[in-house]
């Protein structure tokens, strides 16, 4: 089982943004020396809580102080764009670091709507041409020919080169499963946004529906999970406080930057929240990393996952990097 990395550049309260995006650059460089295979970065808009808005700016830093581990986009929200242009950028990206750069697509606007439509004007039209925009993406990130009668056969996406970024399509529900089972594309599942509701059902329908690709002749599936690793159960819970609280209140709808730990278990919450956060502690992946990997161990047997993917958000920085760095150890990761 492959061990990869996802990152979201998460607001710290006390922090400027900009530091939250230099950590996510630090964090991959850590993780590639640790053996992590790849490294992706999330896109969300108008979010108070993670800061990285642009994944695909953030992978040109990543790929250019990285010389092992694969950099990737989870995802790029295609929905928002023309699928040209997120071609000319990944076409880019793959110069920067020939071979290893991963370009993973959502259909989710990673927003509220009408942030989706400050991004594209045409918000309520884009998702439903979402299968033939990751046709014609795919077509021109791999200076392959589009089909017969497309009004844009002709255009190639510059620069060309002898390797071509690898596609993923990433989703939180069957649709995703399906979308990739189509195009004979790896699938990630996004377990953390989900809490595995819908996991285990879109990765069957991904299996069963599975068209075989060029690149891909069987299918490839990966899990992101939320984790959290210590050398104690006691420590890993305690950080875990700020993720709790601001899990309670997305819940809510209120979208904040991640408190101090010592000042996120010093709420007084109500009965109801102090369950709410009783379950999140319960099934969260938190504890020691014997404790933690044996959980991404055993949901990735029991899904039959090839990879796992871990994101991982501490307000102590040097907490995070411990994580990471104790799950690598676990893991038996070879350090580059």
């Amino acid at each position: 089982m492959r061990l990869s990395v996802l990152d979201q550049s998460v607001a710290m309260v006390d922090r400027p943004h900009g530091q939250s995006i230099r950590d996510t650059i630090a964090l991959a460089k850590l993780c590639e020396d640790l053996g992590y295979h790849r490294f992706w970065v999330s896109e969300h808009h108008n979010h108070a809580t993670i800061a990285g808005t642009a994944p695909e700016i953030l992978m040109a830093s990543i790929a250019s102080v990285t010389q092992r581990i694969r950099v990737g986009s989870a995802g790029v929200m295609l929905p928002h764009y023309a699928p040209f242009k997120v071609a000319e950028q990944f076409r880019v990206l793959e110069a920067i670091a020939p071979g290893r750069i991963d370009l993973g697509l959502g259909r989710a606007p990673g927003s509220d709507g009408r942030t989706a439509f400050a991004l594209n004007p045409l918000a309520n039209e884009r998702p439903a041409h979402f299968p033939s925009d990751v046709r014609d993406l795919m077509a021109w990130v791999s200076d392959a020919p589009l089909p017969e009668g497309h009004p844009f056969r002709t255009l190639k996406a510059y620069p060309l080169g002898e390797t071509s970024p690898e596609v993923w399509m990433l989703g939180s529900s069957d649709y995703g499963a399906q979308v990739a089972a189509h195009f004979g594309l790896p699938y990630a599942f996004a377990w953390f946004f989900t809490d595995g509701k819908g996991g285990a059902e879109a990765m069957k329908l991904y299996r069963d529906l599975y068209q075989p690709s060029a690149r891909h002749p069987t299918p490839h599936a990966a899990l992101c999970v939320w984790a959290l690793a210590a050398d104690t159960d006691e420590e890993a819970q305690f950080h875990f406080s700020s993720r709790a609280h601001v899990r309670l209140l997305r819940d809510r709808g209120v979208f904040a930057p991640l408190e101090p730990a010592s000042v996120a278990a010093a709420h007084e919450y109500t009965e109801a929240e102090a369950v709410r956060i009783a379950e999140f502690r319960r099934t969260a992946f938190v504890g020691t990393a014997a404790k933690v990997m044996g959980q991404i161990r055993e949901l990735a047997e029991r899904l039959d996952i090839q990879e796992m993917a871990v994101v991982t958000w501490a307000h102590d920085e040097q907490v995070r990097r411990n994580s990471y760095r104790l799950l690598a150890k676990e893991a038996a990761l070879t350090a580059a």
